[in-house]
């Protein structure tokens, strides 16, 4: 049987869904490239001996808590789980212990990687066709393509010289209801956004919590990168400073653990209500849907997962010091060597972020999939064109994004030297 496009969904004939696949295959196409563009972490610190005692360590953890019941232990492991998870309780331990935030294991939703988290997020939240989410742009592609999925459309909120630009909140939100449309939320990245890596300074924390709530938005808080700050202290999540139920909370280990487990959660302890009766919370509705999507998350992976919490009693800062550290250095030599390479340069300029994985460069000519894949031929240099983060906008066109997670101190080096040969070269018509 033959389907034509007209057939299927509308979201999937977003070129935003494509992205990600084109990003993938200009770096198969070029192996020898070096690639700014993948935020994945440094491979260095993985290794099959570390799941396994992981796994070892978990299912020690199981026997205790059954009494040495072997047989309960593999049904944990082999069968299928509660839809909201079986390491909750460690990872409320986690929250309290790196975090701050003090929540229960009931409020908690281990999910299929954060992306899922947002899947059942906006799913729970889109009622009506009129319900529209906001995003602080730059925007997280993921989050806008699981948005689309969901049929949920995403307006821009305007950033601000640290995060947000308030005032823009505000007006996007009041022409959305004037338009007949319904603000559900708003998703933003506090701590070292993707892609801009910029992070929303505390005062700012305690504002949009009171803005949230004053314009009826569930904050969406995506929190991948916080555990990684370069310079100083960590500054508290929304989460954290939540007092009435305003943020609901993405996490994820991919960062912290492992890609591949692909284990994230969600904190929904919003109360849920019907005809004044209390009938549970957000995250119980949140498993509703999970338990019809992916059944349950990865048993094994959950046990990797809760063996390395398990290993540094429910301290992933403590857990990642090593990488911790390899990536500040990354990001201090990506820094200096932008600096030493186009400082003084008034048609290009490049975020400064204090932790994180990425720097976002603004260039005088057109980053978009056609000079990438020229980029890739010729310079052997790979970088995300900030395209994909302004759907619909023509905002970031002349903008790249470069991840520094993943690569060596001579691979920065000379990528970056590879990245000025392009940079001149494009730049040449310009002077000429």
């Amino acid at each position: 049987m033959e389907l034509t496009r007209s057939q299927l969904a509308d979201a999937l004939s977003d070129p935003l869904l494509d992205a990600m696949n084109f990003l993938n295959e200009v770096a198969m196409r070029f192996p020898d490239a070096i690639s700014f563009a993948a935020g994945r972490p440094d491979e260095r610190f993985a290794g099959l001996e570390d799941a396994e005692e992981d796994l070892r360590r978990y299912r020690a953890h199981l026997m205790e808590s059954s009494g040495g019941d072997e047989r309960a232990v593999i049904g944990r492991l082999f069968s299928y789980g509660p839809a909201k998870g079986m390491i909750n309780d460690l990872v409320a331990r986690y929250l309290r212990v790196d975090e701050g935030i003090e929540t229960g294991p009931e409020s908690l939703v281990v999910t299929v990687g954060a992306q899922e988290g947002m899947v059942l997020v906006l799913r729970a939240l889109r009622r009506e066709s009129t319900d529209v989410a906001l995003a602080v742009a730059p925007t997280y592609a993921g989050f806008t393509g699981a948005a689309r999925i969901v049929g949920m459309p995403v307006l821009p909120v305007a950033s601000g010289p640290d995060g947000v630009d308030f005032d823009d909140l505000r007006r996007v939100a009041a022409r959305a209801r004037a338009d007949g449309l319904r603000p559900r939320c708003l998703y933003v990245i506090p701590d070292f956004a993707n892609p801009t890596g910029l992070c929303l300074p505390v005062a700012d924390r305690h504002r949009l919590i009171e803005v949230g709530a004053e314009q009826g938005l569930l904050l969406i808080e995506d929190n991948p990168y916080g555990t990684y700050v370069a310079h100083g202290e960590r500054l508290p999540t929304l989460k954290a400073l939540d007092r009435g139920g305003q943020v609901v909370y993405l996490g994820s280990f991919a960062k912290t653990v492992m890609p591949g487990a692909r284990v994230g959660f969600v904190v929904a302890d919003q109360p849920v209500t019907d005809g004044g009766r209390r009938i549970g919370r957000l995250a119980d509705e949140l498993a509703k849907i999970k338990s019809m999507v992916t059944v349950n998350t990865s048993a094994v992976g959950q046990a990797v997962v809760g063996g390395r919490l398990l290993a540094h009693d429910c301290s992933l800062v403590r857990a990642n010091e090593r990488v911790a550290a390899v990536y500040r250095d990354n990001l201090d030599r990506m820094l200096r060597g932008l600096e030493a390479r186009f400082g003084g340069r008034p048609d290009l300029s490049w975020t400064s972020p204090n932790g994180g994985f990425f720097i976002t460069v603004r260039v005088p000519f057109r980053a978009d999939e056609a000079l990438l894949e020229h980029s890739a031929r010729r310079h052997r240099i790979l970088w995300t064109p900030m395209s994909q983060f302004y759907p619909g906008s023509d905002s970031g066109a002349r903008s790249l994004r470069l991840s520094c997670s993943a690569l060596y101190p001579d691979q920065i080096d000379t990528g970056l030297d590879r990245l000025a040969a392009l940079v001149a070269e494009q730049s040449a018509p310009l002077s000429a």
